[in-house]
């Protein structure tokens, strides 16, 4: 049974998110965009009524979260009232205090993703280290845990591109993961190099081994970002897919490799991305989509730097390094541990089947970034 201390914090918590969140303000803003939909005119522009449509829905969802919060709060002390005038059970009461705690953290957690792209779905992309066969199958383990991960959070995950392992596993990847709420905001925690240690199931003497696989996750933009892609550095090429699809894949050169030279608007020195993709066997959908995760490259970089540049600034601040090794996944003592945050957890099985929230909000929480301007 819950304590009278515990379901004050769940009140106030609940009201500090009321003041948080600017309720009040949420409320008259949800109305005057409503108010810009009902426009004679508004579909007009389809693309501009499209974006409006967006804000209106993202507003809306700040509101029912809220409601969905106040709601349960306020369950919660009913029951909590009526267990000592005899009228529920324990058990009910603690079923409400769970609840409402749950979507607390959840909207806690969600007005820490204040930068403009948080909201947005992401491009993930997995590569494997030195060490062959091993790294390869730790690439492929990864995969299968985001994926996992994706699944439970009501994302729609694309392979755009996949390269087999020469043995097992796989060599890289790059899906899209989309349809969610806060795919990127989510996952930025994800991105750096992730370590294993195991008994290697490849090794004839049973050794431990030590394996390596590098996360990267960008924003994956859309119609409503602006994105520069100057044409007279991009070519591309095409070529025969091969995989899931057999013979039938293999006959026309659906697959496309787009090349751009990337000029750091710092230094100058200049970099060649490249970007393949055989998500289907149509070429045009195909440059289509290599197209967008080229702006979302490119959108990503400029990001990074503004996030430098802010780093520079608020220099009291822990660094965060976008390439460094930032967790171990330990099978044989039954441990994963994040190396920025030292949050840790002995459920091995659960966090490869994609149960990684606790990294996700530990990191969220140890940095923060402020909304912008």
């Amino acid at each position: 049974m819950i304590t009278s201390d515990q379901l004050k914090d769940v009140m106030e918590r609940a009201d500090a998110l009321f003041r948080y969140l600017d309720i009040d303000r949420k409320k008259v803003e949800f109305e005057e965009e409503q108010l810009r939909t009902q426009a004679p005119d508004f579909w007009e522009d389809p693309k501009r009524a499209q974006a409006q449509m967006k804000k209106v829905k993202d507003i809306e969802k700040w509101l029912k979260g809220y409601k969905e919060v106040r709601d349960a709060a306020d369950e919660l002390q009913l029951a909590f009232d009526f267990y000592h005038d005899e009228m529920v059970s324990e058990e009910e009461v603690d079923a409400d205090y769970a609840k409402a705690v749950k979507l607390i953290e959840e909207l806690e957690l969600k007005n820490m993703l204040r930068q403009k792209e948080d909201p947005m779905d992401c491009v993930m992309k997995i590569n494997s280290g030195a060490g062959g066969t091993e790294s390869q199958d730790w690439a492929q383990m990864l995969m299968r845990m985001y994926m996992r991960w994706a699944e439970a959070h009501g994302h729609k995950v694309t392979v755009s591109n996949l390269q087999d392992g020469d043995e097992a596993g796989i060599k890289s990847v790059t899906m899209e993961i989309e349809g969610g709420e806060y795919a990127y905001g989510y996952l930025k925690s994800e991105n750096g190099v992730h370590r294993l240690v195991r008994v290697s199931p490849f090794n004839a003497q049973g050794k431990r081994m030590t394996s390596f696989a590098s996360v990267f996750v960008s924003p994956l933009v859309d119609d409503t970002i602006e994105v520069y892609v100057d044409p007279s550095k991009l070519s591309w090429d095409t070529f025969r897919s091969s995989g899931a699809g057999g013979q039938n894949v293999n006959k026309v050169e659906s697959g496309v490799r787009l090349r751009y030279w990337y000029t750091d608007p710092d230094t100058g020195e200049e970099e060649e991305i490249l970007i393949e993709n055989t998500e289907t066997r149509d070429q045009p959908k195909n440059k289509e989509k290599a197209l967008l995760l080229l702006k979302s490259q490119l959108y990503d970089r400029a990001m990074k730097k503004r996030m430098e540049a802010q780093a520079k600034i608020e220099a009291g601040k822990k660094k965060i390094e976008w390439g460094s090794q930032i967790r171990s996944y330990v099978f044989d003592d039954r441990r994963v541990k994040d190396h920025r945050t030292n949050y840790q957890t002995t459920d091995v099985d659960g966090v490869m089947d994609g149960k990684i929230d606790g990294f996700i909000k530990a990191y969220l929480m140890e940095f923060p970034v402020v909304e912008e301007d």
